[in-house]
Protein backbone atom coordinates (compact mmCIF):
# COMPACT_ATOMS: atom_id res chain seq x y z
CA UNK A 1 0.00 0.00 0.00
CA UNK A 2 1.80 3.49 -0.97
CA UNK A 3 0.06 6.77 -0.45
CA UNK A 4 1.25 10.17 -1.68
CA UNK A 5 0.63 13.24 0.18
CA UNK A 6 2.35 16.15 -0.73
CA UNK A 7 4.56 17.09 -3.32
CA UNK A 8 6.07 20.63 -3.69
CA UNK A 9 6.74 21.75 -7.42
CA UNK A 10 9.78 23.81 -6.57
CA UNK A 11 11.53 20.71 -6.33
CA UNK A 12 11.51 17.50 -7.98
CA UNK A 13 9.54 15.34 -5.76
CA UNK A 14 9.24 12.91 -8.53
CA UNK A 15 12.50 11.76 -8.30
CA UNK A 16 12.38 11.20 -5.04
CA UNK A 17 9.16 9.31 -5.27
CA UNK A 18 10.31 6.82 -8.41
CA UNK A 19 13.58 6.30 -6.14
CA UNK A 20 11.37 5.22 -3.04
CA UNK A 21 8.52 3.76 -4.59
CA UNK A 22 11.00 1.29 -6.59
CA UNK A 23 13.04 0.33 -3.47
CA UNK A 24 10.34 0.07 -1.04
CA UNK A 25 8.01 -1.85 -3.35
CA UNK A 26 11.15 -4.50 -4.25
CA UNK A 27 11.96 -4.94 -0.58
CA UNK A 28 9.02 -4.59 0.96
CA UNK A 29 9.66 -1.71 3.36
CA UNK A 30 6.92 -1.15 5.84
CA UNK A 31 6.67 2.62 7.44
CA UNK A 32 6.98 6.13 6.05
CA UNK A 33 8.96 8.28 4.30
CA UNK A 34 9.02 12.41 4.39
CA UNK A 35 11.86 14.80 2.91
CA UNK A 36 11.32 18.28 3.83
CA UNK A 37 13.21 21.50 2.68
CA UNK A 38 13.90 24.86 4.58
CA UNK A 39 11.68 22.95 6.99
CA UNK A 40 8.77 22.20 4.41
CA UNK A 41 7.46 19.06 3.52
CA UNK A 42 8.11 18.02 -0.28
CA UNK A 43 7.88 14.27 0.31
CA UNK A 44 5.91 11.89 2.16
CA UNK A 45 4.64 8.52 1.89
CA UNK A 46 3.53 5.88 3.78
CA UNK A 47 3.98 1.91 3.29
CA UNK A 48 2.47 -1.62 4.90
CA UNK A 49 0.85 -1.58 7.90
CA UNK A 50 0.90 -0.69 10.99
CA UNK A 51 -0.73 -3.32 12.52
CA UNK A 52 -1.54 -6.65 10.55
CA UNK A 53 -3.19 -8.38 13.59
CA UNK A 54 -6.00 -5.48 13.00
CA UNK A 55 -5.33 -4.55 9.48
CA UNK A 56 -4.30 -1.11 9.69
CA UNK A 57 -2.14 0.74 7.36
CA UNK A 58 0.97 2.99 7.92
CA UNK A 59 0.09 6.52 7.70
CA UNK A 60 2.06 9.57 7.53
CA UNK A 61 1.89 10.79 11.40
CA UNK A 62 2.21 6.97 12.40
CA UNK A 63 4.66 6.49 15.61
CA UNK A 64 7.54 4.47 15.13
CA UNK A 65 10.22 3.57 17.60
CA UNK A 66 13.40 5.22 16.34
CA UNK A 67 16.01 3.02 18.10
CA UNK A 68 19.30 4.72 18.29
CA UNK A 69 18.34 7.95 16.28
CA UNK A 70 17.25 8.93 19.76
CA UNK A 71 21.15 9.61 20.43
CA UNK A 72 21.02 12.72 19.01
CA UNK A 73 18.44 13.31 21.60
CA UNK A 74 20.69 13.23 24.44
CA UNK A 75 23.74 14.67 22.72
CA UNK A 76 21.40 17.81 22.55
CA UNK A 77 20.14 17.41 25.70
CA UNK A 78 23.65 17.15 27.38
CA UNK A 79 24.92 19.89 25.29
CA UNK A 80 22.28 22.29 26.76
CA UNK A 81 23.93 21.23 30.06
CA UNK A 82 27.41 22.12 28.46
CA UNK A 83 25.68 25.47 27.42
CA UNK A 84 24.40 26.83 30.30
CA UNK A 85 27.67 26.27 31.69
CA UNK A 86 26.12 23.14 34.45
CA UNK A 87 28.75 20.58 32.33
CA UNK A 88 32.01 20.61 30.79
CA UNK A 89 32.75 18.62 27.88
CA UNK A 90 36.00 17.62 29.61
CA UNK A 91 34.60 17.14 33.08
CA UNK A 92 35.32 13.31 34.04
CA UNK A 93 32.38 11.95 33.47
CA UNK A 94 32.16 9.65 36.97
CA UNK A 95 32.28 13.11 38.72
CA UNK A 96 28.41 12.94 37.64
CA UNK A 97 27.61 9.07 37.75
CA UNK A 98 29.51 8.07 40.78
CA UNK A 99 26.62 6.78 42.69
CA UNK A 100 25.80 4.86 39.69
CA UNK A 101 29.17 3.59 38.24
CA UNK A 102 32.00 4.45 41.00
CA UNK A 103 34.95 2.49 39.18
CA UNK A 104 34.57 4.03 36.27
CA UNK A 105 37.54 5.59 34.81
CA UNK A 106 38.41 9.51 35.82
CA UNK A 107 39.97 10.21 32.54
CA UNK A 108 36.74 9.63 30.64
CA UNK A 109 35.51 12.44 30.13
CA UNK A 110 32.27 13.68 28.88
CA UNK A 111 33.10 14.72 25.62
CA UNK A 112 34.41 10.68 25.74
CA UNK A 113 31.26 9.86 25.92
CA UNK A 114 29.28 11.57 23.27
CA UNK A 115 31.71 10.59 20.69
CA UNK A 116 32.01 7.11 21.67
CA UNK A 117 35.51 7.66 22.06
CA UNK A 118 35.90 6.25 25.67
CA UNK A 119 36.88 3.01 25.24
CA UNK A 120 34.39 1.51 27.85
CA UNK A 121 32.90 -2.16 27.60
CA UNK A 122 29.20 -1.73 26.42
CA UNK A 123 25.98 -3.25 27.21
CA UNK A 124 26.12 -5.23 24.41
CA UNK A 125 28.87 -5.45 22.00
CA UNK A 126 27.38 -4.18 18.14
CA UNK A 127 30.58 -4.35 16.30
CA UNK A 128 30.74 -8.84 17.16
CA UNK A 129 31.51 -10.59 14.61
CA UNK A 130 28.64 -13.06 15.95
CA UNK A 131 26.40 -9.95 17.23
CA UNK A 132 23.48 -12.40 16.33
CA UNK A 133 24.85 -15.32 18.84
CA UNK A 134 25.93 -13.40 21.55
CA UNK A 135 22.32 -10.93 21.72
CA UNK A 136 20.97 -14.27 21.74
CA UNK A 137 22.95 -15.50 24.63
CA UNK A 138 22.24 -12.28 25.93
CA UNK A 139 18.92 -12.10 26.36
CA UNK A 140 18.49 -15.77 27.63
CA UNK A 141 20.25 -14.64 30.59
CA UNK A 142 19.29 -11.42 30.97
CA UNK A 143 15.45 -11.19 30.61
CA UNK A 144 14.95 -8.13 28.24
CA UNK A 145 11.62 -7.11 29.84
CA UNK A 146 13.87 -5.66 32.97
CA UNK A 147 15.46 -3.30 31.40
CA UNK A 148 13.18 -0.20 31.45
CA UNK A 149 15.31 2.53 32.55
CA UNK A 150 19.02 4.09 32.01
CA UNK A 151 19.92 2.13 35.66
CA UNK A 152 19.13 -1.09 35.04
CA UNK A 153 20.83 -1.32 31.94
CA UNK A 154 24.37 -1.08 34.36
CA UNK A 155 24.59 -4.54 35.94
CA UNK A 156 25.49 -5.54 31.59
CA UNK A 157 28.87 -3.38 31.28
CA UNK A 158 29.81 -1.91 34.95
CA UNK A 159 32.01 -4.51 35.50
CA UNK A 160 33.72 -5.04 32.28
CA UNK A 161 37.15 -4.03 31.17
CA UNK A 162 37.68 -1.14 28.96
CA UNK A 163 38.90 -1.78 25.42
CA UNK A 164 41.20 1.00 25.05
CA UNK A 165 42.60 4.26 27.30
CA UNK A 166 39.90 7.16 26.95
CA UNK A 167 40.48 9.04 23.59
CA UNK A 168 42.03 6.32 21.87
CA UNK A 169 39.91 5.92 19.50
CA UNK A 170 36.15 5.48 18.42
CA UNK A 171 34.11 2.75 18.81
CA UNK A 172 30.48 2.31 18.68
CA UNK A 173 29.20 2.74 22.04
CA UNK A 174 25.13 2.51 23.56
CA UNK A 175 26.66 2.33 27.77
CA UNK A 176 28.45 5.48 27.04
CA UNK A 177 25.10 7.60 26.15
CA UNK A 178 23.22 5.40 28.82
CA UNK A 179 25.81 7.06 31.62
CA UNK A 180 25.17 10.57 29.79
CA UNK A 181 21.15 9.97 30.53
CA UNK A 182 22.17 9.39 34.18
CA UNK A 183 24.33 12.82 33.69
CA UNK A 184 21.22 14.48 32.81
CA UNK A 185 19.12 12.92 35.78
CA UNK A 186 21.87 13.74 37.91
CA UNK A 187 22.35 17.45 36.87
CA UNK A 188 19.03 18.57 36.37
CA UNK A 189 17.06 16.07 39.18
CA UNK A 190 14.85 15.90 36.73
CA UNK A 191 13.84 12.39 34.76
CA UNK A 192 15.33 11.88 31.30
CA UNK A 193 12.48 11.68 29.95
CA UNK A 194 10.74 14.69 31.44
CA UNK A 195 14.06 16.91 30.64
CA UNK A 196 14.06 15.61 26.82
CA UNK A 197 10.42 15.52 26.33
CA UNK A 198 10.66 19.76 27.77
CA UNK A 199 14.19 20.75 26.65
CA UNK A 200 14.07 19.19 23.29
CA UNK A 201 10.78 17.73 22.05
CA UNK A 202 8.90 20.76 23.00
CA UNK A 203 11.25 23.38 22.04
CA UNK A 204 11.81 21.43 18.35
CA UNK A 205 8.26 21.40 17.35
CA UNK A 206 8.22 17.45 18.01
CA UNK A 207 4.46 17.38 18.63
CA UNK A 208 4.00 13.61 18.45
CA UNK A 209 7.03 12.54 20.18
CA UNK A 210 7.57 10.68 23.34
CA UNK A 211 8.57 7.62 25.09
CA UNK A 212 6.07 4.89 25.69
CA UNK A 213 7.19 1.48 26.46
CA UNK A 214 6.79 -1.38 23.76
CA UNK A 215 3.71 -2.60 25.85
CA UNK A 216 2.31 0.60 26.38
CA UNK A 217 -1.43 0.84 24.30
CA UNK A 218 -0.85 4.51 22.94
CA UNK A 219 -2.53 5.94 19.84
CA UNK A 220 -1.26 5.63 16.80
CA UNK A 221 2.03 3.62 17.18
CA UNK A 222 3.42 1.32 14.53
CA UNK A 223 3.88 -2.38 16.08
CA UNK A 224 7.25 -3.85 15.65
CA UNK A 225 7.79 -6.76 13.08
CA UNK A 226 10.67 -9.30 12.60
CA UNK A 227 10.32 -11.13 9.32
CA UNK A 228 10.62 -15.59 10.08
CA UNK A 229 11.83 -18.23 7.97
CA UNK A 230 10.79 -20.88 10.24
CA UNK A 231 7.44 -20.19 11.48
CA UNK A 232 3.79 -20.70 10.03
CA UNK A 233 3.54 -16.61 9.65
CA UNK A 234 6.09 -14.45 7.70
CA UNK A 235 6.22 -11.93 10.28
CA UNK A 236 6.25 -11.94 14.72
CA UNK A 237 6.35 -8.80 16.52
CA UNK A 238 9.15 -7.59 18.68
CA UNK A 239 7.43 -7.82 22.07
CA UNK A 240 9.91 -10.36 23.30
CA UNK A 241 13.05 -9.19 21.32
CA UNK A 242 13.40 -6.12 22.11
CA UNK A 243 13.70 -3.65 25.14
CA UNK A 244 10.54 -2.11 26.32
CA UNK A 245 10.95 0.98 28.25
CA UNK A 246 13.38 3.94 26.66
CA UNK A 247 16.48 4.65 27.24
CA UNK A 248 19.57 7.45 26.64
CA UNK A 249 20.89 5.22 23.83
CA UNK A 250 17.66 4.60 22.26
CA UNK A 251 13.95 3.88 22.66
CA UNK A 252 12.09 7.21 22.02
CA UNK A 253 8.86 6.88 19.82
CA UNK A 254 8.26 9.98 17.05
CA UNK A 255 6.75 10.60 13.62
CA UNK A 256 8.67 11.13 10.62
CA UNK A 257 7.39 14.80 10.92
CA UNK A 258 8.82 14.65 14.22
CA UNK A 259 12.34 14.08 13.07
CA UNK A 260 12.48 16.68 9.98
CA UNK A 261 10.96 19.13 12.69
CA UNK A 262 14.07 18.03 15.14
CA UNK A 263 16.58 18.15 12.18
CA UNK A 264 15.22 21.85 11.22
CA UNK A 265 15.24 22.94 14.40
CA UNK A 266 18.80 22.12 15.19
CA UNK A 267 20.22 23.42 11.95
CA UNK A 268 18.24 26.74 13.05
CA UNK A 269 19.07 27.59 16.32
CA UNK A 270 15.95 26.81 18.13
CA UNK A 271 18.01 23.96 20.60
CA UNK A 272 20.98 25.32 21.31
CA UNK A 273 22.77 29.41 20.69
CA UNK A 274 24.90 29.65 17.51
CA UNK A 275 28.01 28.67 18.80
CA UNK A 276 27.10 25.61 20.40
CA UNK A 277 24.88 24.52 17.82
CA UNK A 278 28.54 25.09 15.57
CA UNK A 279 29.76 23.00 17.60
CA UNK A 280 27.10 20.36 17.89
CA UNK A 281 27.58 20.10 14.02
CA UNK A 282 31.03 19.69 14.21
CA UNK A 283 32.63 15.97 13.47
CA UNK A 284 35.11 15.40 15.83
CA UNK A 285 36.78 11.94 14.74
CA UNK A 286 37.07 9.36 12.14
CA UNK A 287 34.58 6.15 12.56
CA UNK A 288 36.43 3.98 10.85
CA UNK A 289 39.87 4.28 8.65
CA UNK A 290 38.61 3.46 5.42
CA UNK A 291 36.45 5.15 3.12
CA UNK A 292 32.49 3.49 2.63
CA UNK A 293 30.79 4.45 -0.31
CA UNK A 294 33.30 7.06 -1.61
CA UNK A 295 32.24 8.98 1.63
CA UNK A 296 35.01 9.89 4.90
CA UNK A 297 32.74 8.82 7.94
CA UNK A 298 33.12 10.78 10.86
CA UNK A 299 31.05 10.81 14.74
CA UNK A 300 30.44 14.13 16.29
CA UNK A 301 28.09 14.55 19.44
CA UNK A 302 25.48 12.09 18.56
CA UNK A 303 25.87 12.48 14.49
CA UNK A 304 27.72 10.55 12.28
CA UNK A 305 28.81 13.05 9.31
CA UNK A 306 29.82 11.71 5.98
CA UNK A 307 32.50 14.04 3.74
CA UNK A 308 33.67 14.19 0.03
CA UNK A 309 37.37 14.83 -1.18
CA UNK A 310 37.29 18.22 0.06
CA UNK A 311 36.16 17.82 3.04
CA UNK A 312 32.78 18.82 3.02
CA UNK A 313 29.94 17.78 4.99
CA UNK A 314 27.63 15.77 2.68
CA UNK A 315 25.09 14.67 5.61
CA UNK A 316 24.65 14.38 9.18
CA UNK A 317 22.34 11.96 10.84
CA UNK A 318 22.17 8.68 12.49
CA UNK A 319 20.63 5.51 11.64
CA UNK A 320 18.51 3.63 14.29
CA UNK A 321 18.37 -0.78 14.19
CA UNK A 322 16.54 -3.02 16.69
CA UNK A 323 14.11 -5.70 16.33
CA UNK A 324 10.95 -4.27 14.71
CA UNK A 325 12.40 -1.09 14.15
CA UNK A 326 14.68 0.50 11.30
CA UNK A 327 14.85 4.07 11.10
CA UNK A 328 17.52 7.24 9.49
CA UNK A 329 17.55 10.65 10.47
CA UNK A 330 19.02 12.68 7.39
CA UNK A 331 20.11 16.35 6.87
CA UNK A 332 22.06 17.82 3.52
CA UNK A 333 23.23 21.30 4.34
CA UNK A 334 23.59 22.33 0.84
CA UNK A 335 20.40 21.49 0.13
CA UNK A 336 19.48 21.92 3.16
CA UNK A 337 17.10 18.84 2.93
CA UNK A 338 15.75 17.02 6.08
CA UNK A 339 15.43 13.07 5.50
CA UNK A 340 12.98 10.82 8.29
CA UNK A 341 12.62 6.95 7.25
CA UNK A 342 10.48 5.22 9.67
CA UNK A 343 10.36 1.40 9.63
CA UNK A 344 8.49 -1.13 11.66
CA UNK A 345 10.29 -4.34 10.38
CA UNK A 346 13.73 -5.03 11.04
CA UNK A 347 16.46 -3.60 8.86
CA UNK A 348 13.96 -2.39 6.57
CA UNK A 349 15.23 1.34 6.30
CA UNK A 350 18.50 1.23 5.25
CA UNK A 351 18.22 0.85 1.21
CA UNK A 352 15.23 3.44 1.06
CA UNK A 353 17.71 5.83 2.89
CA UNK A 354 20.57 5.48 0.16
CA UNK A 355 17.90 4.90 -2.75
CA UNK A 356 17.11 8.97 -1.35
CA UNK A 357 20.77 10.19 -1.22
CA UNK A 358 21.60 8.83 -4.53
CA UNK A 359 18.49 10.50 -5.48
CA UNK A 360 19.37 13.66 -3.35
CA UNK A 361 23.38 14.31 -4.17
CA UNK A 362 23.11 12.69 -7.80
CA UNK A 363 24.97 9.72 -7.53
Amino acid sequence: MTIVTRTDGGFDAACLEEAVSGVAESKGFSGTVRVTRHGEPVFTRAFGMASRRWSVPNACDTRFRVASVAKTFTAVAVLQLVERKQVGLDDALVGFVKEHMPQLDPRVTVHHALTMTAGIGDWFEEGSDDWEAEWAALTSSHPLYLLRSNKDYLLLFAGKQPHFPPGERHLYNGAAYILLGLLIESVTGRSFEEVLAEDVFARAGMSAAGFPALDDLGPDIAEGYLTTADSPTPYRTNHYATTPGPAADGGATCTAADLTAFAHALCHGRLLNEETTRLALTPQVDEREEKVRGYRWMYGFGLTHILDDEGTIVRWGHTGEEDGASARLYHYPQQDLDVAVLGNISWCAGDVGWALHDAIVGN
